[in-house]
């Protein structure tokens, strides 16, 4: 009887690893805003849902890097839901102290732009699997010359 248990489990688990799953990409990361606390940068993230249906976004988990130092972190609960069958652009929010800024100096002067590293992690609830993490990494620069107005 163990036997015939463990082979179900084995023929449940390859259907699973071998199953569809959501999927997402970084398509752009700019510039969203400036207020008296913070610099805020928008992260284009689009997710493609292959399910035919809408699946429940719990949170999104983000960390920004820049000279190789973490400048900002943060959480965004409940920010909706993938359709089903369909791609959704997620517009993640990601806000930066204006006191993490000045240490960015050195690289802002040496090419005017800001190098950097978004690593978020889509926490999204599955049916019957329960909550599935999807990591999104990025890698680029974000141009500071156009907001100068020189």
């Amino acid at each position: 009887m163990a036997g015939l248990m463990d082979m179900a489990k084995e023929f449940v688990a390859e259907k699973v690893a071998n199953m569809e799953k959501p999927e997402a990409t970084v398509k752009n990361v700019d510039l969203k805003g400036v207020s008296t606390e913070c610099i805020t940068y928008k992260a284009d993230v689009n997710v493609s849902n292959p399910y035919s249906t809408s699946i429940p976004i719990c949170q999104i988990s983000y960390t920004f890097k820049s000279a190789d130092r973490v400048i900002a972190e943060g959480t965004i609960p409940d920010p909706g839901s993938l359709k089903a069958e369909a791609d959704t652009m997620l517009d993640v929010g990601v806000k930066v102290p204006h006191s993490v800024l000045a240490s960015l100096v050195k690289d802002i002067g040496a090419d005017w732009d800001i190098d950097y590293e978004l690593n978020i992690i889509l926490t999204v609830d599955l049916p019957i699997f329960g909550n599935f993490n999807i990591p999104v990494n990025s890698k680029g620069e974000v141009r500071v010359i156009r907001y100068l107005n020189i």
